[in-house]
């Protein structure tokens, strides 16, 4: 298979269309706020876990070249260097 170039901000922008297009609505709810999704850019698989790394490890181990995005759920950012996290949903 053919591995096609996408910059940074493809990947970014084609996983935050899967999560708005489809995953939010299933997973946006109190049991997951706060914790890590990570999502496969070209194919829309997804998982959860308070990390990300068990699930960017296995979407890995099925696709080596899975670009992957991670979002926190419920957040505005993944990580906050010395500033404030927002909320974004409830």
């Amino acid at each position: 298979m053919q591995s096609i170039f996408w910059s940074v901000e493809e990947v970014a922008l084609r996983a935050k269309q899967f999560y708005e297009n489809g995953i939010r609505q299933n997973v946006e709810h109190s049991d997951n706020i706060g914790k890590m999704i990570v999502i496969d850019a070209e194919t829309g698989e997804y998982g959860i876990d308070p990390t990300g790394v068990e699930t960017a490890l296995k979407l890995k181990q099925k696709n080596p070249n899975a670009r992957l995005f991670t979002i926190r759920i419920g957040y505005d950012v993944a990580v906050s260097f010395g500033g404030a996290m927002e909320r974004t949903a409830e």
